[in-house]
């Protein structure tokens, strides 16, 4: 591990950034996207037997709450609520293009520490490398490389798991926008 940390040189810093960043949001938004702050199970009943007041007064605090008491409180019409709707959508897709850029960033980077690696091979004096800088400059190339990925792969796993995460809460959601644009007003 340490000759790990030794051979990627300073590509390490900007590596554990991304690393560190990736692992932040993954951890935020796997809190913020459990069912119980966006439409929980016991109130799918509530919702198709159209008892939305209940749902609002049980949950306010979750999304599918919040979109019932804007439904309840304004009475918009169909467009405004799908409207409302996305605009809840849109919150629990919050800080995954950070994710996004660190699973297209972090190869970039062990790609540069690859030709950076290699173009240390050789010397502004010209002629072939010596042992100690062969050694230090394709080392440098691997490493980077391979964190790279290491970064980019599980950050890459974690994006497409939430992302369906999202899609499954939002088709729930649909269900209640639909039900509640077929109420009686």
């Amino acid at each position: 591990m340490e000759t790990i940390i030794r051979g990627a040189g300073w590509f390490l810093w900007p590596l554990g950034f991304c690393s560190l960043l990736a692992a932040f949001i993954v951890v935020e938004r796997l809190i913020a996207l459990r069912a119980s702050r966006i439409l929980p199970s016991q109130a799918l009943p509530l919702i198709l037997a159209g008892d939305f007041r209940a749902v609002a007064q049980a949950f306010p605090k979750t999304t599918a709450g919040r979109i019932i008491r804007f439904a309840l409180d304004e009475n918009p019409d169909k467009d405004a609520l799908t409207a409302y709707a996305r605009l809840e959508f849109s919150r629990m897709e919050r800080g995954l293009f950070l994710l996004d850029s660190v699973v297209a960033v972090a190869p970039l980077i062990g790609l540069f520490g690859t030709v950076y690696g290699l173009f240390t091979l050789f010397p502004e004096s010209g002629g072939l490398p010596d042992q100690a800088t062969l050694t230090r400059g394709v080392g440098l190339a691997l490493t980077t490389t391979m964190l790279g990925l290491f970064v980019a792969m599980p950050s890459l796993f974690a994006n497409n798991f939430i992302l369906r995460r999202i899609d499954i809460l939002a088709a729930r959601i649909s269900l209640l926008v639909e039900r509640l644009n077929a109420r009686e007003r």
